[in-house]
């Protein structure tokens, strides 16, 4: 979607919502925000709709308050509020609708308030902070010894033949990876690493690091972990003797 359809479909969306009588505000997060980064043409629609109690279900199970809701080709529950929408267009909208009280129970980073009948600016603000003091960075002690169990345990059943598992665990370890590197390498002036998905916007914090996983994930699990893990033996503190004998171990087979 072009910037200038992306602007528009929000336009529509808070102008088909402000009117509504259940609705009490539109929150916009994620590239939705304002906040960088910005938009682009793989950029989804990600929002928050906060109805008066009671209105909530409803408008979870009847799309039609959307913009163009006649070209959806799919929509299902994601979660107890949250929904997922993808237009003829291959569009996709991800949003959940709350009721003020249920609110709390959301998680955010970047937001802006499109319209707000609730109070929604001062509840957003604390959620962000409250999010904010959840998702601080993993202890790098615990880090450390996460990737070198999870690659342990990623190699042993990709070689047991649980390949797509194997695959799973090694995945799980690039994040824990990504972690631990974000506790030692500077990142870029004017990047911002996403606080929820450590695996967001890797490339634009620490280019070189994100390069050299993205060509090790690309190989085979067992050169896969043996690339990260010589990644991560440039780190600081990482545990000498532990990566020795996982060294040798995945090199064994």
């Amino acid at each position: 979607m072009r910037r200038d359809e992306y602007d528009r479909f929000t336009d529509q969306l808070r102008a088909r919502l402000e009117p509504d009588p259940r609705v009490l505000g539109l929150v916009a997060l994620g590239s939705m925000s304002g906040e960088p980064p910005l938009p682009d043409e793989w950029s989804d629609h990600d929002f928050f709709v906060v109805t008066r109690p009671g209105e909530q279900e409803r408008m979870r199970n009847d799309l039609s308050w959307l913009p163009r809701a006649g070209e959806i080709v799919l929509a299902f529950r994601e979660t107890e509020h949250g929904v997922k929408a993808v237009y003829r267009d291959a569009h996709l909208l991800e949003f959940a609708v709350f009721d003020p009280d249920e609110l709390r129970l959301a998680r955010v980073n970047r937001y802006r308030v499109l319209f707000d009948r609730a109070d929604l600016e001062t509840r957003m603000r604390a959620l962000r902070e409250r999010t904010a003091r959840e998702a601080r960075p993993a202890d790098a002690r615990w880090l450390r010894g996460q990737l070198i169990t999870g690659l342990l345990v990623a190699v042993g059943r990709y070689r047991r033949g649980e390949r797509l598992s194997g695959r799973a665990r090694l995945q799980a370890a690039a994040a824990d990876l990504v972690q631990l590197a974000s506790t030692s390498l500077p990142a870029r002036p004017g990047s911002v690493p996403d606080s929820l998905d450590p695996l967001r916007r890797v490339e634009a914090a620490w280019p070189r690091f994100a390069a050299a996983l993205d060509e090790a994930l690309a190989l085979p699990p067992p050169a896969a972990a043996l690339r990260m893990l010589a990644l991560a033996r440039e780190l600081p503190e990482f545990p000498a003797e532990a990566a020795a004998v996982l060294e040798r171990h995945l090199a064994s087979h």
